[in-house]
């Protein structure tokens, strides 16, 4: 976010570089609450690791970086880039049609950060990050709502148009950063589909973090931020969710 722009209707960015809505804040805060040192973290989708190293914030750099807090954090994504990744231990470089080479419970925690939105195959995806996770285990997912704005325009804009948008609306994001998006695992009602409420218990809600398609623009900004007070819970513009796996060993 511009500081400059978002100051004028957040102030309290200017104590420590975040606002009250910060959705990077609200997720991974709650992440390491949930961390044990002798966890083994799985980060699904890892990508090249450019949030933990560009971010401006120290606060949030300090707290989306989970090395050293854990026994292991493991990154997997399809792009090789994700071994140059530095907040892992180690990198796993996917096959696009193929599972998570893992042992079976191996894994704390799944960890995956505006991921799910480019799954095309969920119910294969969400079995594998069954078969990995170990009872008492989390997966924890931050992924844009189906439903809200962002994604609505995302679904129904030409590839063109749309990525002349996202190159106006976010001026600082790099190509390399965006990825097809399918939306087959991107409401609370997908996420209870295929991560069964028998196997998983659900703690995820939806979200509204200061608007990030604005622009630079002081007005549009403004207008965005209406929007989200006026926003009913299903339509705002991320889930965050928070699976925990039952021990259903004795059903």
């Amino acid at each position: 976010m511009d500081v400059d722009v978002g100051v004028r209707f957040l102030p309290e960015i200017r104590a420590g570089g975040f606002s009250r809505m910060d959705s990077t804040i609200q997720f991974y805060e709650r992440i390491n609450a949930l961390l044990e040192p002798d966890f083994v973290v799985l980060d699904f989708g890892a990508g090249r690791g450019a949030s933990h190293s560009e971010d401006r914030v120290r606060y949030r750099r300090e707290l989306r970086n989970l090395r050293g807090k854990v026994r292991e954090v493991i990154g997997a994504d399809i792009d090789p880039i994700v071994t140059t990744n530095p907040s892992l231990d180690r990198a796993i470089v996917l096959e696009p049609d193929g599972g998570i080479p893992l042992a079976d419970r191996c894994v704390q925690m799944v960890v995956s950060d505006f991921t799910f939105e480019h799954i095309e195959n969920p119910a294969y995806v969400a079995r594998e990050l069954d078969r990995i996770l170990t009872p008492g285990g989390w997966i924890c997912a931050r992924t844009p709502n189906r439903s809200g704005y962002v994604s609505l325009a995302n679904r129904i804009l030409p590839d063109s148009i749309r990525d002349c948008v996202v190159s106006w609306s976010q001026p600082d994001r790099k190509k390399q950063d965006v990825f097809k998006a399918f939306y087959r695992l991107n409401t609370l009602g997908t996420i209870r589909k295929y991560f069964d409420p028998i196997r998983f218990a659900h703690y995820g809600y939806s979200w509204d973090a200061e608007p990030a398609y604005y622009a630079n623009s002081g007005a549009l900004y403004r207008l965005l931020l209406t929007v989200h007070a006026l926003t009913p819970p299903a339509l705002r513009t991320l889930l965050l969710v928070f699976l925990q796996k039952k021990d259903v060993s004795f059903l």
